[in-house]
């Protein structure tokens, strides 16, 4: 048919694509495992002989609840051939969040890490509406085994049969303002995320790419461009300094994600100092706001390294990037507290509620539009309605564009508080406070106030040995940012509470705080 010339590739495709340019190359690391991409090629055709003896079909749903691991990816990777359509369980959920994007999604297969949520997955088929079929990545009791299923079968070369519109993954947001949503992405979506970030970030030339995040999250979302480079993933289940030091070291690490609250940790350890960091090339971080004052210490320490992403499930990795040149604090000190450009390929606009654009310094809220953008909200009409308006799709994110269009976000717009009347945006607070050397972290949040409505509440973590007078602080934030944006209450505490990803968990905090007042 004249149509099928004009069809673009699905991830099947590159997926099939990348194992082909790989050829002995190691494509996954895990301890003391390598896997090249000629083997992962044949573990894929193992697995979908597998999965198609299960019957499962074209659309068909399943699910992956593992740690970090290589057979996690692959089976996402298998389902991309396939067209299934594949739900990321994040290994940090509850089980009730797991049990509901069960439900919601209507997984029909669930394969699991049996020692780390076999307990779990067990629970879950016990108390699901409908049936749920398990699945081991190795024993597990009476479940099938894949790893052993897959021996029985001789690898065949990998056809796609996926089209580019047909589903692809389904993500759950993180759950902290209700029931999470599951975020529907097409092949054409996830094709076009992998296109954007070869082609505007700053990748090494032979990427070896650390993921100690969940691969559920932003390290999984940067794997397949790692892997159409012909580059290596060495992934590991959690972060703790010591073992990042001593992977960067052993495999030369060049380039790697990280939270916030993960650069800080580094910063903060002595450990650091006894390994050889030299080989990393591109620190990528996101998935939360960064202060200027700590990231202007990492440059210092680790070198012009960092490379920022802006995304979110509904439009992933990502809106905009501020490259690694961008962060130049000695000429455009103030760009450290921008989110940087939107990505080549990208529409992106600050609108208000009405739909009408905002001028350059003015707070809107971010808007994109283009084929990064998702296809919906799985069962979520009226979340749909009240996200897609206007042509754009609405992201909850208020932001400042400057003259040389770099956007600056302010804060989410659940979180901004209003307080005596004015608009006050936490970020901008946070920044303030972060920059004072005796504050590691600190998150500001607004929580209910008789007199004026909402009241600002900040909660900072000390350097150790280091404190300061809520006095001082006051005043530091009065002069750089004016009256109405002092903190009304100051509370110190050892740690921010965050959620599973890292992320500092503002719900969490806005709790804790109404218990301390």
């Amino acid at each position: 048919m004249v149509d099928e010339a004009f069809q673009g590739c699905s991830m099947g495709d590159l997926i099939i694509t990348a194992i082909q340019r790989g050829g002995d190359r190691d494509a996954f690391v895990l301890g003391e495992v390598h896997v090249t991409y000629r083997e992962m090629g044949r573990q894929l055709s193992q697995i979908i002989q597998v999965l198609d003896s299960m019957g499962l079909t074209h659309g068909a749903t399943i699910a992956t609840l593992s740690t970090n691991r290589p057979e996690a990816f692959f089976i996402s990777a298998a389902a991309y051939v396939m067209g299934l359509r594949v739900v990321w369980m994040n290994p940090m959920s509850s089980p009730a969040d797991h049990l509901y994007q069960v439900e919601d999604a209507a997984v029909q297969l669930m394969i699991v890490d049996p020692p780390s949520f076999g307990d779990r997955a067990l629970q879950i088929a016990q108390s699901a509406a409908t049936p749920l079929r398990l699945m081991g990545m190795g024993p597990w009791g009476v479940q099938a085994d894949l790893l052993s299923l897959m021996a029985q079968q001789a690898p065949t070369p990998l056809v796609s049969r996926s089209h580019v519109d047909d589903d692809c993954a389904l993500i759950y947001t993180g759950g902290t303002t209700g029931k999470p949503k599951g975020v529907l992405h097409t092949h054409r979506v996830v094709v076009a995320m992998v296109m954007m970030q070869m082609a505007d970030f700053d990748w090494p030339h032979m990427p070896r790419f650390l993921a100690m995040t969940p691969i559920t999250h932003a390290s999984g979302a940067l794997i397949p461009p790692v892997l159409m480079r012909s580059g290596t993933v060495i992934m590991h289940p959690g972060f703790d300094v010591k073992t990042f030091c001593t992977l960067v070291e052993r495999h030369r690490v060049n380039c790697t994600f990280m939270v916030p609250t993960m650069i800080y940790v580094l910063l903060d350890s002595p450990v650091r100092q006894d390994h050889d960091l030299r080989s990393l090339e591109t620190l990528i971080y996101g998935a939360a706001s960064i202060t200027p004052a700590r990231l202007k210490e990492g440059i210092a320490e680790l070198g012009p390294i960092f490379m920022q992403l802006y995304g979110q499930s509904e439009v992933p990795m990502a809106m905009t990037v501020l490259h690694k040149h961008e962060h130049d604090p000695d000429h455009y000190p103030q760009r450290l507290s921008s989110c940087g450009t939107p990505v080549v390929g990208i529409q992106l606009e600050l609108l208000t509620d009405e739909g009408v654009p905002v001028d350059t310094g003015e707070v809107g809220e971010i808007c994109v539009r283009g084929p990064l953008v998702m296809k919906e909200y799985l069962n979520k009409p009226e979340e749909n309605a009240h996200a897609f308006r206007h042509g754009w799709l609405y992201t909850g994110d208020l932001a400042r564009r400057d003259a040389d269009g770099y956007l600056y976000i302010v804060d989410r717009s659940k979180d901004m508080v209003i307080t005596g009347g004015f608009n006050v945006y936490p970020r901008e607070i946070e920044d303030v406070l972060a920059a004072h050397p005796a504050i590691a972290a600190v998150a500001v949040v607004g929580v209910p106030h008789d007199k004026w409505g909402e009241a600002v509440h900040a909660v900072v973590v000390w350097r150790t040995g280091q404190s300061a007078d809520w006095a001082e602080l006051g005043e530091l934030v009065r002069t750089k940012k004016g009256t109405i944006h002092i903190p009304k209450f100051f509370h110190a505490v050892d740690q921010l509470l965050t959620t599973g990803l890292g992320k500092i968990d503002k719900k969490a905090i806005r709790a804790q705080v109404q218990i301390l007042s």
